[in-house]
């Protein structure tokens, strides 16, 4: 089924859209990176003279391989340590992607760097792998340590691969994952005991504790002392808790100067609500009201253990917000024309952005039922007010092909999508949009899964 409201060229008289500046920052941040790697593959080649025999060749490609390891542990740390500039430029989406990609390379690399240099020191010593393995550990200073740290590295590659993350909770994972930043202590020490490249280097030495410890910085700052402090000034509270569809509910909050927060439409924050079964854990929701000095709204669907609990929270129950994140918002827009592409509970972002975004913009929102379509009431005011076009799709009527796309939403090609939904949907949608000639850096979306 579909349904329209009246529509127009423009949302309210006299609005006119600006083009943003492009954000140069990913481009940035990439640059960094590869001179960063530049600069440890300078470290290894000024401290070698000459690489001589098979043993020197799998030697030294194992010091290669072992601070290309170290430096991406800190680079790992850093994509993930939540700081505004990079989260709000690049997307939280991207930079977890970027993360779990660098950590297939870290993992990699630290493998390679092992095997290498056992097999290349058991040749020099003119013994068997083994014997060489026990040696190393055993008797070099703090290689024991850094052996802990080899394997807690691989039982966090091991439990964050696909197969291994669909049999757990978000909550399960995410604490398990914990256990990197402590292989990759474990590993620092090794690091610079046994690198022939840091043995007596002290600017070497400097460099590496100045990488690592502004790694740390930016973890203990953002993801600890930040949500701490904001949750002592803001005082959030839940008000009310709301059903909108079947397992679907808002919760209402409010607290003190949340104007300070910064929060723009499209955005979310980990939520932590202090109370029992839920104060252990932070996890992202999206608001799904514009934010106001006072009071903030999400909207959740049960699909865990944690979401299910929302529906059960008291009023009066302390939280504890940490963001916002994310770079769904106007910033990305590049075109006059907005279409926004939401499927199930993946309207709540775009809810804010239909209210929001100045100009032209169509709303499709797909659903398996009539009664699952959250919000409705409030999205059928939107259009009317601001004279706006918004579709409904239940039970997929109308599918999610180019050509359908297409005929719903005229001059498609032309416009910018914010997008956002179960990922087979978004895949999907992606698909069906680039064969309707919208332009990949048109189609903006963020995913919530880990």
């Amino acid at each position: 089924m579909t349904t329209t409201a009246p529509a127009s060229p423009y949302a309210s008289k006299g609005t006119r859209h600006r083009r943003p500046p492009r954000s140069v920052a990913p481009h940035l941040v990439s640059a960094v990176i590869y001179a960063g790697a530049a600069a440890v593959l300078a470290l290894w080649w000024s401290d070698t003279s000459a690489v001589v025999g098979t043993a020197g060749r799998l030697t030294n490609a194992g010091r290669i391989t072992g601070l290309l390891a170290g430096y991406t542990c800190a680079v790992l740390v850093v994509l993930m340590a939540r700081a505004p500039l990079l989260d709000h430029s690049i997307g939280t989406d991207r930079l977890a992607r970027l993360h779990a990609a660098g950590g297939r390379w870290t993992v990699s690399l630290v493998l390679a760097h092992t095997l290498l240099v056992i097999w290349g020191y058991s040749l020099s010593a003119h013994t068997d792998v083994v014997s060489q393995t026990s040696a190393l550990v055993l008797h070099y200073p703090d290689l024991l340590k850094g052996t802990a740290g080899f394997l807690l590295l691989l039982l966090t590659s091991a439990v964050s691969a696909r197969a291994a993350r669909r049999r757990m909770s978000y909550e399960t994972w995410h604490y398990l994952h914990f256990a990197t930043y402590l292989a990759i202590f474990l590993a620092f020490g090794h690091q610079l005991s046994d690198g022939a490249d840091f043995v007596g280097n002290r600017p070497a030495q400097l460099a590496w504790y100045a990488l690592y410890l502004g790694a740390a910085a930016l973890v203990v700052w953002y993801r600890f002392a930040v949500p701490v402090r904001r949750g002592l000034r803001h005082r959030l509270t839940v008000t009310a808790v709301h059903t909108e569809a079947p397992g679907v509910v808002s919760v209402y909050l409010t607290g003190e100067r949340l104007d300070e927060l910064g929060a723009e439409p499209g955005q979310f924050f980990r939520w932590r609500f202090l109370t029992r079964g839920l104060w252990w854990t932070a996890n992202p929701y999206s608001l799904s009201a514009p934010a106001h000095p006072r009071h903030l709204r999400i909207t959740v669907k049960a699909d865990g253990a944690h979401s299910a609990a929302l529906a059960r929270l008291a009023p009066g129950t302390r939280v504890w917000a940490e963001g916002p994140y994310g770079g769904l918002t106007a910033r990305r827009r590049t075109a006059h024309q907005v279409l926004l592409l939401a499927g199930g509970v993946g309207i709540t972002p775009l809810r804010t952005l239909f209210e929001t975004l100045p100009g032209p913009v169509t709303l499709v929102y797909r659903a398996r039922r009539i009664e699952d379509l959250a919000l409705r009431a409030e999205l059928d005011a939107i259009a009317a007010h601001r004279r706006a076009t918004v579709h409904y799709v239940v039970d997929g009527h109308v599918p999610l092909t180019a050509p359908a796309l297409s005929h719903l939403v005229p001059g498609l090609a032309a416009h910018d999508v914010y997008l956002c939904g179960p990922p087979g949907m978004t895949e999907a949608a992606i698909r069906a949009l680039r064969n309707a000639g919208v332009p990949r850096r048109r189609i903006h979306h963020e995913s919530f899964t880990f």
